[in-house]
């Protein structure tokens, strides 16, 4: 397998190798490919993976002897239609399918990709390249739409003071930087000590508006119930509670796919102080083994 430099090591990847039980030879989702982290380990496992990602600047982490071999597909587009893309290439239905949410680290340290508040960039946050962007929410959505989403998708108490602050200082320019974006929203807040920077869950909300990424979570949720293969597993990587509250509830609801443990596993402190973007993130898992339901009376 070619050497392949990455950004950051994946999230608690032996415990989603356990719980893929990879199968040489069977085919994998991998439907948030990043840095491929967890798509060697899969391949290194014996497994063939098909990978996708709506961010076309990923395939610089694709395994050129992978894909050269067959053992490697690589699709460009969004989660939400694994399914259709694993009909369309011929390797339907899966033995499992992952998916690690969230922003990637790579996407927060690159500045011009405009997703991060403690670096200076242009207001983006696109995780592909089409679609509005967070500037042109920021700066012509309503006002009572972005305290809408700031309270929503960042469960922030002052989602209204900042909203408004937005709708005055873009009144005087075009709140184009993440700079100029961050330094908005902390003059919203009320003076004192502060856990985080004030910025953190505005931020994450217009990340998630932007791609839809609630949506396209229901919609890979579905997808992939309708694409793993009898016994196939399922394992999803959540980093806040509004992705992890959707993945509970559909595998608690589904008639298809059995948990495989009740409550979601967290990375070990070992990994945490190795890797911090583990702090915050919760594993869960479902096999495809269909049980019977009781009848309510």
């Amino acid at each position: 397998m070619t050497g392949v430099t990455r950004p950051h090591a994946p999230v608690m990847l032996t415990e989603c190798l356990a719980h893929l039980s990879v199968q040489p030879g069977r085919w994998y989702i991998d439907g948030t490919f990043g840095a491929g982290g967890h798509t060697s380990a899969i391949l290194a496992a014996g497994g063939r993976v098909l990978a996708l990602d709506r961010d076309p600047s990923v395939r610089r982490f694709l395994d050129a002897d992978a894909l050269h071999e067959g053992r490697l597909l690589f699709a460009e587009g969004n989660f939400s239609e694994l399914g259709a893309h694993a009909e369309h290439l011929g390797v339907a239905p899966v033995a499992g399918v992952l998916l690690d949410l969230g922003v990637s680290s790579m996407q927060l340290d690159e500045a011009a990709r405009g997703f991060s508040f403690r670096q200076p960039g242009p207001l983006d946050m696109r995780m592909g390249t089409t679609g509005l962007s967070a500037a042109d929410l920021v700066n012509h959505a309503p006002q009572e739409e972005l305290a809408s989403l700031i309270f929503r998708y960042g469960e922030d108490r002052y989602s209204r003071r900042i909203a408004r602050r937005i709708a005055e200082t873009r009144a005087s320019a075009p709140i184009e930087t993440t700079e100029a974006l961050a330094e908005t929203i902390a003059r919203a807040y009320p003076p004192g000590q502060r856990r985080d920077h004030p910025a953190r869950r505005t931020f994450q909300a217009l990340r998630i508006a932007v791609n839809d990424e609630l949506g396209a979570l229901q919609g890979a949720l579905e997808a992939l119930e309708r694409t793993l293969a009898p016994e196939g597993r399922a394992v999803v990587l959540t980093y806040h509670s509004l992705e992890d509250r959707i993945v509970k509830h559909f595998f608690k609801g589904s008639a298809s796919l059995t948990l495989l443990h009740k409550k979601p596993l967290l990375a070990s402190p070992d990994e945490v102080s190795r890797n911090p973007r583990a702090r915050s993130a919760k594993l869960r898992a479902a096999s495809n083994s269909p049980t019977p339901r009781r009848e309510t009376p």
